[in-house]
């Protein structure tokens, strides 16, 4: 859809896959040309014939798009209809915009009919699963469906000649390497499905799609990582390793390249485009803002300038000098560069000792204090990696022999607190640590039996802090291929330069392991993935490691008079050498931290002090995982567990997370205090504080959600409770939606109230403004259950553990069939916290 559709947008989240009946997505829409988000219920299906979707929009609007095919002979007619009603388009614009979608849907079944011309194949079936394979090395039983890597292939292309120089070219290089890597098949053109690491330099809608046709391939799928981030290789190589176990896939191409150095040279560049409209089947990973505003208004936009401000934080953590940090990260990345020396694939394979890297000069000019240049990633190189990764089932029919087999054995992703300047340490990484634990774990294997290992080496900040946190001491080899300054640092696709060389490595060391990672932004989003010639003791799992992951944070304001403690700094220089700005952030007393630019003359020597750092306030949201049962806290107290902006944004990362959860079968949502929630923060919204709707919002889960309440629910306090699935509230509790007061209305508040009070009782509430007893409430089935004040937790507890004990499938489509019939979808009842003041 997303390739043809002229209404199309984007996905805020990830595409949806097969559509059933009652799937539920979000798509960006444009409606007479402005960009809308419509939450899709598949409300109709009839296989390979006809499908209905029905969306609500913003202020009320409802939209219908219906699709069928009917097959005549060697042609077939598609049928695309689609209208919109309520809200706005009830009134005078309602016929532009029923003209204005007439006309889309026409363009889109034009669109359409040029793409039919050229689309790909069918999914073929899923493949039946043949008996167990005995590995003759080991002995071991191996399942049909273990991922293996067949095939690892390098280009570095040291030319600038733009002809056949572009990413794909490249990485076409890349994958016929591969394909000879295995010795004896080519099994480029057999593969069902082809993943893209996204290009920096040169980038195309569908990349597999050109990849295939140069190839030969007719992938059922294309798929492509998120246009920024390191972690993307390994993100790719573990879904599709995860989709092989499932048996979706059995052959899969990953390629990824850059061709920087090239489009730097400053020649025309007439490299492959694609027509309008084309798109990959699926993306993987959805993009972010990097930076919040208080690190754009100091400057720190750039993976150098945070990566500098995280190094000095360490230096401070680990109470250096200047002098002795510089001598011990310049060693490091000496080190680096020896391996980098035996690299074939190396851009600069040149040894350096310490000397020459602390040493500013020609080729090595200071650029962000305390980096030189060959202390940071280099971007500028043409290089491309390829892997061919496939069932042990399909290597097996092939004739792959299996020394050549490299297992996946696990696979691990997290982020870490999205924004730097919001984690509570900079120089720590509680990601790291999870993706760690979470990879080796299910590996069955210990750090100290990694013997080959390549830790994502962008600045040294990052090598040290990933050590750290897998317990690695930093005297040990820690890159196979030199990392990012000296090996090269193409884009997003190091890390498939990092497999690529651990393939050759564990073939020559068959009961060896080895351990890659992969980082994103600044410490971000990480990946790590384990690998070896020897058969898994365990099937293969792709584990998102930040579900139940603690990310303690800061609040971070910009360039108040008040001073506090200085906790990290960096100086930027001009081309020529000479300091530009200095950049700092300091504690204050309650733990926020400030962010402000000086004069790089403040900044001399060492202006470290040793006053410790004031530890970060009490978060405002707290997660707690019992077992099957997820709490969610609300946890302001002293606010009366109002409602602010970053309560929210960490109220719907809670919620997302529990939906997420596969262990989590229930939730409990209350608040710490004898106030669950007194509505929004006044002071907040007074000073503007008002974040975008989507870090604001989330659609009530599909699991049960269960509000304990105690004292009022007012206002945003009174909308969370509505949107759990059940309430238990002490008989002393209020609930009420003040907002009428104020002027703006409740609106989801008082859809809730309509459809689960008597009307004049509803309207009672929402008209009036003033709040009802529980015990009231309860006796018009709003609320479930009424205890004695202080109770309504552990009651609450109760009846989520006896929810809990029962079947998952079971509840859940129980849960999807009583939503159903009140209309309770999730295009409807949102749990939204725009909230006017209350």
């Amino acid at each position: 859809m997303a390739q043809w559709l002229v209404m199309h947008a984007g996905w805020p989240a990830e595409p949806p896959g097969t559509l059933v009946t009652g799937a539920r997505f979000r798509q960006r829409v444009t409606l007479m040309g402005t960009p809308v988000e419509v939450r899709w219920t598949v409300t109709g299906v009839t296989p390979d014939r006809a499908i209905q979707l029905d969306g609500t929009g913003p202020m009320g609007i409802e939209v219908g798009l219906y699709l069928s095919l009917v097959a005549e002979g060697d042609t077939t007619t598609v049928h695309l209809g689609g209208g919109v009603q309520g809200g706005p388009t009830d009134g005078p614009v309602g016929s532009m915009v029923a003209r204005s979608l007439t006309d889309a849907l026409r363009n889109s079944l034009r669109r359409l009919a040029r793409a039919d011309l050229t689309a790909p194949p069918a999914a073929p079936p899923r493949r039946e699963r043949s008996g167990t394979i005995i590995h003759a090395r080991t002995g071991l039983e191996v399942d049909p469906w273990t991922p293996v890597i067949v095939g690892a292939g390098q280009v570095t292309e040291r030319s600038t000649d733009p002809e056949n120089g572009d990413p794909v070219s490249l990485a076409v290089r890349a994958l016929r390497r591969a394909a000879d890597d295995d010795a004896t098949v080519d099994l480029t053109g057999k593969a069902d499905t082809i993943g893209w690491v996204a290009s920096v330099s040169w980038q195309y809608p569908d990349a597999g799609a050109l990849i295939a046709q140069r190839l030969g391939a007719a992938p059922a799928q294309t798929v492509q990582t998120g246009l920024f981030g390191g972690d993307g290789p390994l993100r790719l190589l573990n879904d599709l390793a995860a989709a092989i176990t499932r048996g979706e896939t059995s052959i899969a191409l990953i390629a990824g390249a850059e061709a920087a150095a090239t489009e730097r040279a400053g020649t025309r560049l007439d490299w492959p485009r694609q027509p309008d409209g084309t798109a990959p089947a699926r993306i993987l990973g959805a993009g972010r803002e990097p930076n919040n505003d208080a690190e754009t208004a100091a400057g720190l936009t750039s993976p150098l300038h945070l990566y500098a401000l995280i190094e000095a934080a360490l230096r401070r953590k680990r109470g250096r000098t200047p002098e002795e940090h510089q001598a011990a990260i310049t060693s490091l990345w000496s080190r680096f560069s020896r391996v980098a020396a035996t690299n074939p694939y190396a851009w600069l394979p040149q040894a350096r000792t310490a000397a020459e890297l602390a040493t500013p000069g020609d080729g090595n000019r200071p650029v962000c204090a305390p980096y030189t240049k060959l202390l940071t990633a280099n971007l500028q190189v043409n290089q491309a990696a390829g892997l061919i990764l496939c069932s042990a089932q399909a290597a097996h029919e092939a004739g792959v022999p299996q020394d050549r087999w490299i297992f996946v054995h696990a696979g691990a992703h997290a982020e870490d607190e999205w924004f730097v300047t919001e984690r509570a340490d900079l120089a720590s990484s509680p990601a790291i640590h999870a993706v760690g634990r979470a990879v080796l774990g299910h590996a069955g294997r210990t750090i100290d039996e990694i013997g080959h290992l390549d830790l994502y080496a962008c600045f040294p900040s990052a090598v040290q802090i990933a050590a750290e946190e897998l317990g690695v001491p930093l005297d040990r080899q820690l890159t196979v291929t030199g990392g990012l300054t000296f090996a090269g640092g193409p884009g997003n696709n190091y890390a498939s330069h990092a497999v690529a060389t651990l393939v050759p490595r564990l073939r020559s060391d068959p009961e060896g392991f080895g351990l890659a990672t992969a980082v994103g932004w600044y410490l971000t989003k990480h990946a790590a993935t384990v690998l070896s010639a020897r058969p898994p003791g365990a099937g293969f799992r792709d584990i998102d490691a930040g579900l139940r992951l603690p990310r303690p944070a800061r609040r971070v304001v910009t360039g108040p008079a008040e001073r506090g403690v200085l906790e990290a700094y960096t100086v930027t220089y001009r081309r020529d050498g000479t300091p530009d700005t200095g950049i700092v952030t300091e504690i204050l007393g309650d733990g926020t931290r400030v962010v402000r630019t000086v004069a790089p003359a403040t900044l001399a020597g060492d202006p470290f002090g040793g006053t410790p750092l004031p530890p970060p306030g009490e978060p405002p949201v707290l997660v707690e995982w019992h077992g099957s049962v997820t709490v969610i806290r609300l946890n302001r107290p002293a606010a009366r567990n109002a409602v602010d902006p970053v309560t929210a944004r960490l109220l719907k990362r809670a919620i997302d997370a529990f939906e997420a959860d596969p262990e989590a079968r229930v939730a409990v949502l209350t608040g710490n205090g004898p106030v669950v929630c007194s509505g929004t923060d006044l002071p907040a919204a007074a000073r503007g504080e008002d974040p975008p709707a989507e870090d604001r919002t989330a659609r009530p889960p599909a699991k049960p959600l269960i509000a304990a309440v105690e004292g009022a629910a007012l206002g945003a306090g009174c909308e969370l409770a509505l949107a759990a699935d059940l309430i238990v509230a002490a008989d002393d509790s209020l609930f009420g939606l003040p907002e009428v007061r104020h002027g703006p209305v409740a609106a989801d508040g008082v859809l809730r109230l309509a459809r689960g009070l008597p009307r004049a009782i509803a309207l009672e509430l929402v008209l009036t403004g003033e709040p009802m007893p529980a015990r009231r409430l309860h006796d018009l089935g709003l609320i479930n259950r009424v205890t004695g004040p202080g109770k309504a937790y552990a009651q609450a507890m109760d009846l989520a553990v006896l929810i809990a004990s029962h079947p998952a499938a079971a509840v859940l489509h129980a849960k999807r069939i009583v939503d159903r019939h009140h209309g309770r979808t999730g295009d409807d009842a949102n749990l939204d916290l725009r909230k006017a003041p209350s």
